[in-house]
């Protein structure tokens, strides 16, 4: 029964891990959190800074370039253009 559990839990995460980058992705509150989450996401973090009040972020996955923005606030993507 244990491995079950530990099996249903797995599963249940792997979804989280697979979603790639999108208008709401939960991406972290701290310039530390979201190189990590995008470094896990497969991305390779260029740029990070503060701007407006959101943390900008430039990363490139796969030869494409994306610029988004996060509120520190709620650690999600509020905007993004991919390039």
């Amino acid at each position: 029964m244990r491995k079950i559990l530990i099996a249903a839990a797995v599963m249940a995460a792997l979804p989280a891990f697979a979603a790639d980058l999108g208008m709401g992705t939960q991406l972290g509150t701290t310039m530390d959190e979201i190189k990590a989450t995008l470094t896990d996401m497969g991305y390779e973090v260029r740029k990070l800074e503060m701007d407006d009040g959101k943390i900008e972020a430039y990363a490139v996955k796969d030869g494409q370039m994306s610029e988004m923005y996060v509120d520190p606030a709620t650690g999600q993507v509020v905007d993004l253009d991919t390039n």
